[in-house]
């Protein structure tokens, strides 16, 4: 498969928070957030791989500071390393009032999307990225990290197994 870069498949996407979109306290419900994540997530994929995806796994997620009604969110998601089957998508969320001001940083979090082939809906091999920038290297090798903590986690291997993980802690014990 032909390597792709990692522009190739940027998503942004602009949401408008809504009065059926936030709590009894007027903000915007984390489930809501979270379903927005999903989505800018799942085009970000589906464009890279060029297939339909599905949402794997998603690595954890924290609200660090609330979105009020009638603020403005917007959602970045950018691959960060094709594995396999799975692509790894960094999804950052911003948000501002209506006129630009109070612009802030509330929230990331890394999406596993699986491709899957139309007909058969088997997964299927995806590209493999090519970073190109200092931060899309970054997060490229840090990528196999977080997933063999997501497997080891899921119970998919063993922590013995997790080579990327060891390496990094005997890096500290140096």
């Amino acid at each position: 498969m032909k390597p792709k870069k990692v522009s190739e498949s940027t998503t942004t996407m602009t949401e408008m928070v809504m009065p059926n979109d936030t709590n009894p306290l007027g903000n915007l419900m984390g489930g809501n957030l979270m379903r927005w994540m999903d989505v800018v997530g799942g085009i970000c994929a589906g464009k890279h791989c060029e297939a339909h995806v599905v949402t794997a796994s998603v690595d954890h997620v924290s609200f660090h500071k609330p979105i009020p009604l009638g603020e403005i969110v917007t959602l970045n998601a950018q691959v960060t390393r094709a594995f396999n089957t799975s692509v790894e998508i960094f999804v950052e969320v911003f948000a501002t009032n209506i006129k630009g001001g109070n612009p802030r940083k509330c929230n990331h979090a890394y999406f596993t999307f699986v491709a899957l082939d139309d007909e058969t809906k088997k997964p299927v091999p995806v590209p493999p990225v090519i970073p190109l920038t200092n931060v899309e290297e970054q997060l490229f090798e840090s990528a196999a990290r977080r997933r063999e903590v997501r497997l080891v986690l899921s119970g998919r291997m063993k922590p013995e197994q997790a080579s990327e993980i060891r390496a990094l802690f005997s890096t500290f014990q140096s």
